[in-house]
């Protein structure tokens, strides 16, 4: 492209400006993102919180650490079973139709939790929560699709992902405040009071989606029809319209399969730390569960920061694979260090938490980062859908932990073997994609 060329967007024929038509997208994405965010970042709440319920429900309903883990991990098998019908679902009734249902239902299930006496119970409503949110993620993609062409929509999904980060950071204390003040309010003890207050915001944001997301460009009243007609040509002019062709591209690319991979490992040390760490702290001799989502606050915060920084650092270089697989050896390296130290000692297992946790934190938005870069255009949302798909599966992680302390005693075990995984995930993400990311030109962030 000349250097006259560049001044213009990738409108094609229509040569927009560049700064016009960044300009209405910084107005799209302020307008639409943050609603989607928080949407998100509720449902990332309501089916982690349960390693918080756990605390009291274990001992006020006599379930086993296997019983739970086996709950925890029913989430993902109805997500996973009810995804395909989800989303023939959503090819009928729209976008901003199947995100209304989806967090009405999801949100009541989650607070339904409150009633559950017996493990098969539990199993049920867990179960039921993830049919519920099934097709969440691809109809937010489809959303996307009616805003942002395919070379602009990549990042703004990476964005929302995000909100998955954020949830840790959130769900600790929320949840640790409300099993400590509100027990026996009411009749009810704290965990029953945990899943309605947090199921309850859910079902009240899905009030606001026919509100804060108009379903098309041209029925939003802040836009002028100047912007409207900018996003109109972006879309007509740079989308590809086969998308069953973009998917099986995806589908026939190894380097998915291993993206696949890299971010599953992600998943499986993610939710161990979303559903173990309270039980970790816990054992160490912290009884107050407001105290034990402080503590869980921790290794969060210094993930937060080290996130940014390292994203930043990333983004200098512009290079994403070798740091990605870094912030893999160092949460390995975090995760033995919390296996030697987990049974001893609370303040140290604190600071493996923070320093394995914060590496893995941080390496989520290098890793979209790396996702998007590698998937032409035409692919990224087939190729991010394909890759958070069988990510999910990582949801089974839960069930295994679980059985493993019921048959041992012990978490350690377990978190050995999710040491062992990041280093092979960082090897194989170090190794399988070189030469694989396309040459990004360089702009004023190192992009």
């Amino acid at each position: 492209m000349s250097s006259s060329a560049g001044k213009y967007a990738d409108a094609g024929l229509a040569l927009v400006p560049r700064p016009q038509i960044d300009a209405v997208y910084a107005k799209v994405t302020r307008r639409l993102v943050p609603f989607l965010f928080v949407c998100y970042l509720f449902s990332f709440i309501d089916r982690s919180n349960v390693g918080f319920a756990q605390l009291q429900m274990k001992s006020s309903l006599g379930f086993s650490d296997a019983a739970y883990g086996i709950g925890a991990t029913m989430f993902f098998v109805g997500y996973a079973l009810f995804e395909v019908p989800s989303n023939l679902l959503l090819q009928r009734i729209g976008a901003r139709a199947t995100l209304f249902r989806i967090m009405v239902l999801w949100g009541a299930a989650s607070a339904a939790t409150m009633f559950v006496r017996t493990p098969a119970q539990f199993y049920l409503l867990r179960f039921l929560l993830g049919v519920f949110e099934a097709g969440f993620f691809p109809g937010i993609v489809l959303y996307l699709t009616y805003w942002f062409p395919s070379n602009r929509r990549a990042r703004v999904i990476a964005l929302i992902l995000m909100a998955s980060v954020a949830a840790g950071f959130v769900t600790g204390p929320v949840s640790g405040v409300i099993l400590k003040s509100l027990h026996e309010a009411g009749g009810l003890e704290g965990w029953q009071w945990m899943f309605v207050l947090e199921g309850l915001p859910t079902m009240i944001a899905a009030g606001f989606v026919f509100v804060l997301l108009p379903d098309r460009p041209e029925h939003a009243a802040w836009l002028d029809d100047a912007e409207k007609a900018r996003i109109r040509e972006a879309l007509e002019e740079t989308d590809e319209p086969l998308e069953s062709r973009s998917l099986l591209r995806v589908l026939s690319d190894p380097r998915a399969y291993l993206l696949a991979f890299g971010i599953f490992v992600n998943g499986c040390t993610g939710y161990f730390l979303a559903f173990w760490v309270p039980t970790l702290i816990r054992e160490l001799g912290v009884a107050d569960p407001r105290a034990i989502g402080l503590y869980t606050v921790i290794p969060n915060a210094f993930g937060i920061v080290a996130m940014i920084l390292y994203g930043r650092h990333s983004d200098l270089r512009n290079e994403q694979r070798m740091h990605w697989a870094l912030a893999f050896v160092v949460a390995a390296i975090g995760f033995v260090a919390l296996g030697c130290t987990v049974q001893h000692s609370l303040p140290w297992t604190i600071a493996a938490l923070a320093f394995g946790g914060s590496a893995l934190v941080s390496s989520t938005p290098i890793f979209w980062a790396m996702a998007t870069r590698y998937f032409p255009k035409g692919r990224a949302a087939a190729g991010i859908a394909f890759v958070n798909s069988l990510a999910s599966l990582s949801g089974a992680s839960p069930a295994l932990v679980g059985l493993v302390k019921a048959r041992t005693g012990s978490l350690v075990p377990a978190i050995d073997v999710m040491a062992v995984m990041l280093v092979v995930a960082a090897l194989a993400i170090g190794y399988g994609m070189r030469n694989a990311l396309p040459a990004a030109a360089r702009g004023p962030h190192g992009r």
